[in-house]
């Protein structure tokens, strides 16, 4: 796993926010006093997913209303899709954000 810190002030209400990390954008979302970290586009029709709202533990996507399970990815039932999560740690000196290294990465470092 490859840990990256994200410079950002984590504020005490619910918030989403759209965040670039190695040039990628991404969903940062505090719900319910937790921290999430998602893919920005909805798989459904392409929709901004930092734009929507949380709902019920859910992220709801703008366009269609579409809704993703916040710690599984899964969408919500007869939708038969996902959304990729990223796991984060909050330690003292910031946020991280873990994604997977690549097989190829992990052999030819």
């Amino acid at each position: 796993m490859n840990w990256v810190k994200i410079d950002i002030q984590i504020p005490e209400e619910d918030f989403i926010e759209q965040i670039k990390v190695n040039g990628k954008k991404f969903c940062l979302i505090k719900n319910q006093q937790k921290i999430y970290v998602v893919q920005n586009t909805c798989p459904h029709a392409g929709g901004i997913l930092s734009g929507g709202w949380c709902k019920e533990g859910n992220i709801v996507c703008p366009i269609h209303r579409w809704e993703y399970n916040l710690e599984t990815g899964r969408g919500a039932e007869g939708q038969g899709d996902y959304i990729n999560i990223y796991p984060t740690k909050l330690k003292e000196d910031g946020l991280y954000v873990g994604f997977k290294e690549s097989l190829w990465k992990r052999f030819f470092k």
